[in-house]
């Protein structure tokens, strides 16, 4: 597998080596070898399964103060998937990364820690899983607002299906921890 930068310190795009035949397809998703030798973490302690429906907009999601890192990768259709520099003292605060994650290409974004993630949905259904770098906690659970202007995502959709809490979270400015 090949191991990308992107513009976000952290924020890495990976992309297998895909074995196809007439009998279907083989890829490693996870080889702690290669995770360790291009520094990502290879002690992920949860996986979780999304299942959602076209035009369904999920985030921007975050825990606080356990923060998460999370792999994340298509099994079924296709999502616009999104990360956002939440950590105050970075210099890139407040910019976003954002890619197309789908069964056909097959490549994972990783996320770490001081991140929000978000993702949209561009086909009729996907299945979405991830691998998280901390167990999920729900009174550290945390968003900020898809929209939010400072951000200014180009997100692929309009009129997206948002969740009465991703709706109501607050904007990047007046998040709890970027107040400390």
């Amino acid at each position: 597998m090949e191991v990308h930068d992107t513009h976000l310190k952290g924020v890495r795009l990976i992309v297998p080596r895909v074995f196809e035949d007439d009998r279907g397809f083989f890829l490693e998703t996870f080889n702690a070898a290669v995770f360790e030798e291009n520094g990502l973490p290879v002690n992920f302690v949860q996986d979780n399964h999304s299942r959602s429906t076209r035009g369904v907009l999920r985030g921007l999601h975050y825990q606080f103060p356990t923060w998460q890192g999370k792999l994340v990768r298509v099994v079924t259709g296709e999502i616009f998937d999104v990360a956002v520099d939440i950590r105050p003292e970075s210099p890139t605060f407040g910019q976003w990364y954002g890619v197309i994650l789908n069964e056909d290409n097959k490549h994972q974004l990783y996320i770490p820690p001081g991140y929000a993630h978000g993702f949209c949905v561009l086909s009729e259904t996907v299945d979405v899983t991830y691998k998280c770098t901390a167990p999920y906690t729900p009174s550290e659970d945390a968003g900020i607002r898809w929209d939010d202007p400072d951000i200014g995502i180009d997100w692929p959709i309009s009129d997206p299906l948002v969740s009465e809490k991703d709706r109501n979270a607050p904007l990047l400015k007046d998040s709890a921890f970027a107040q400390n």
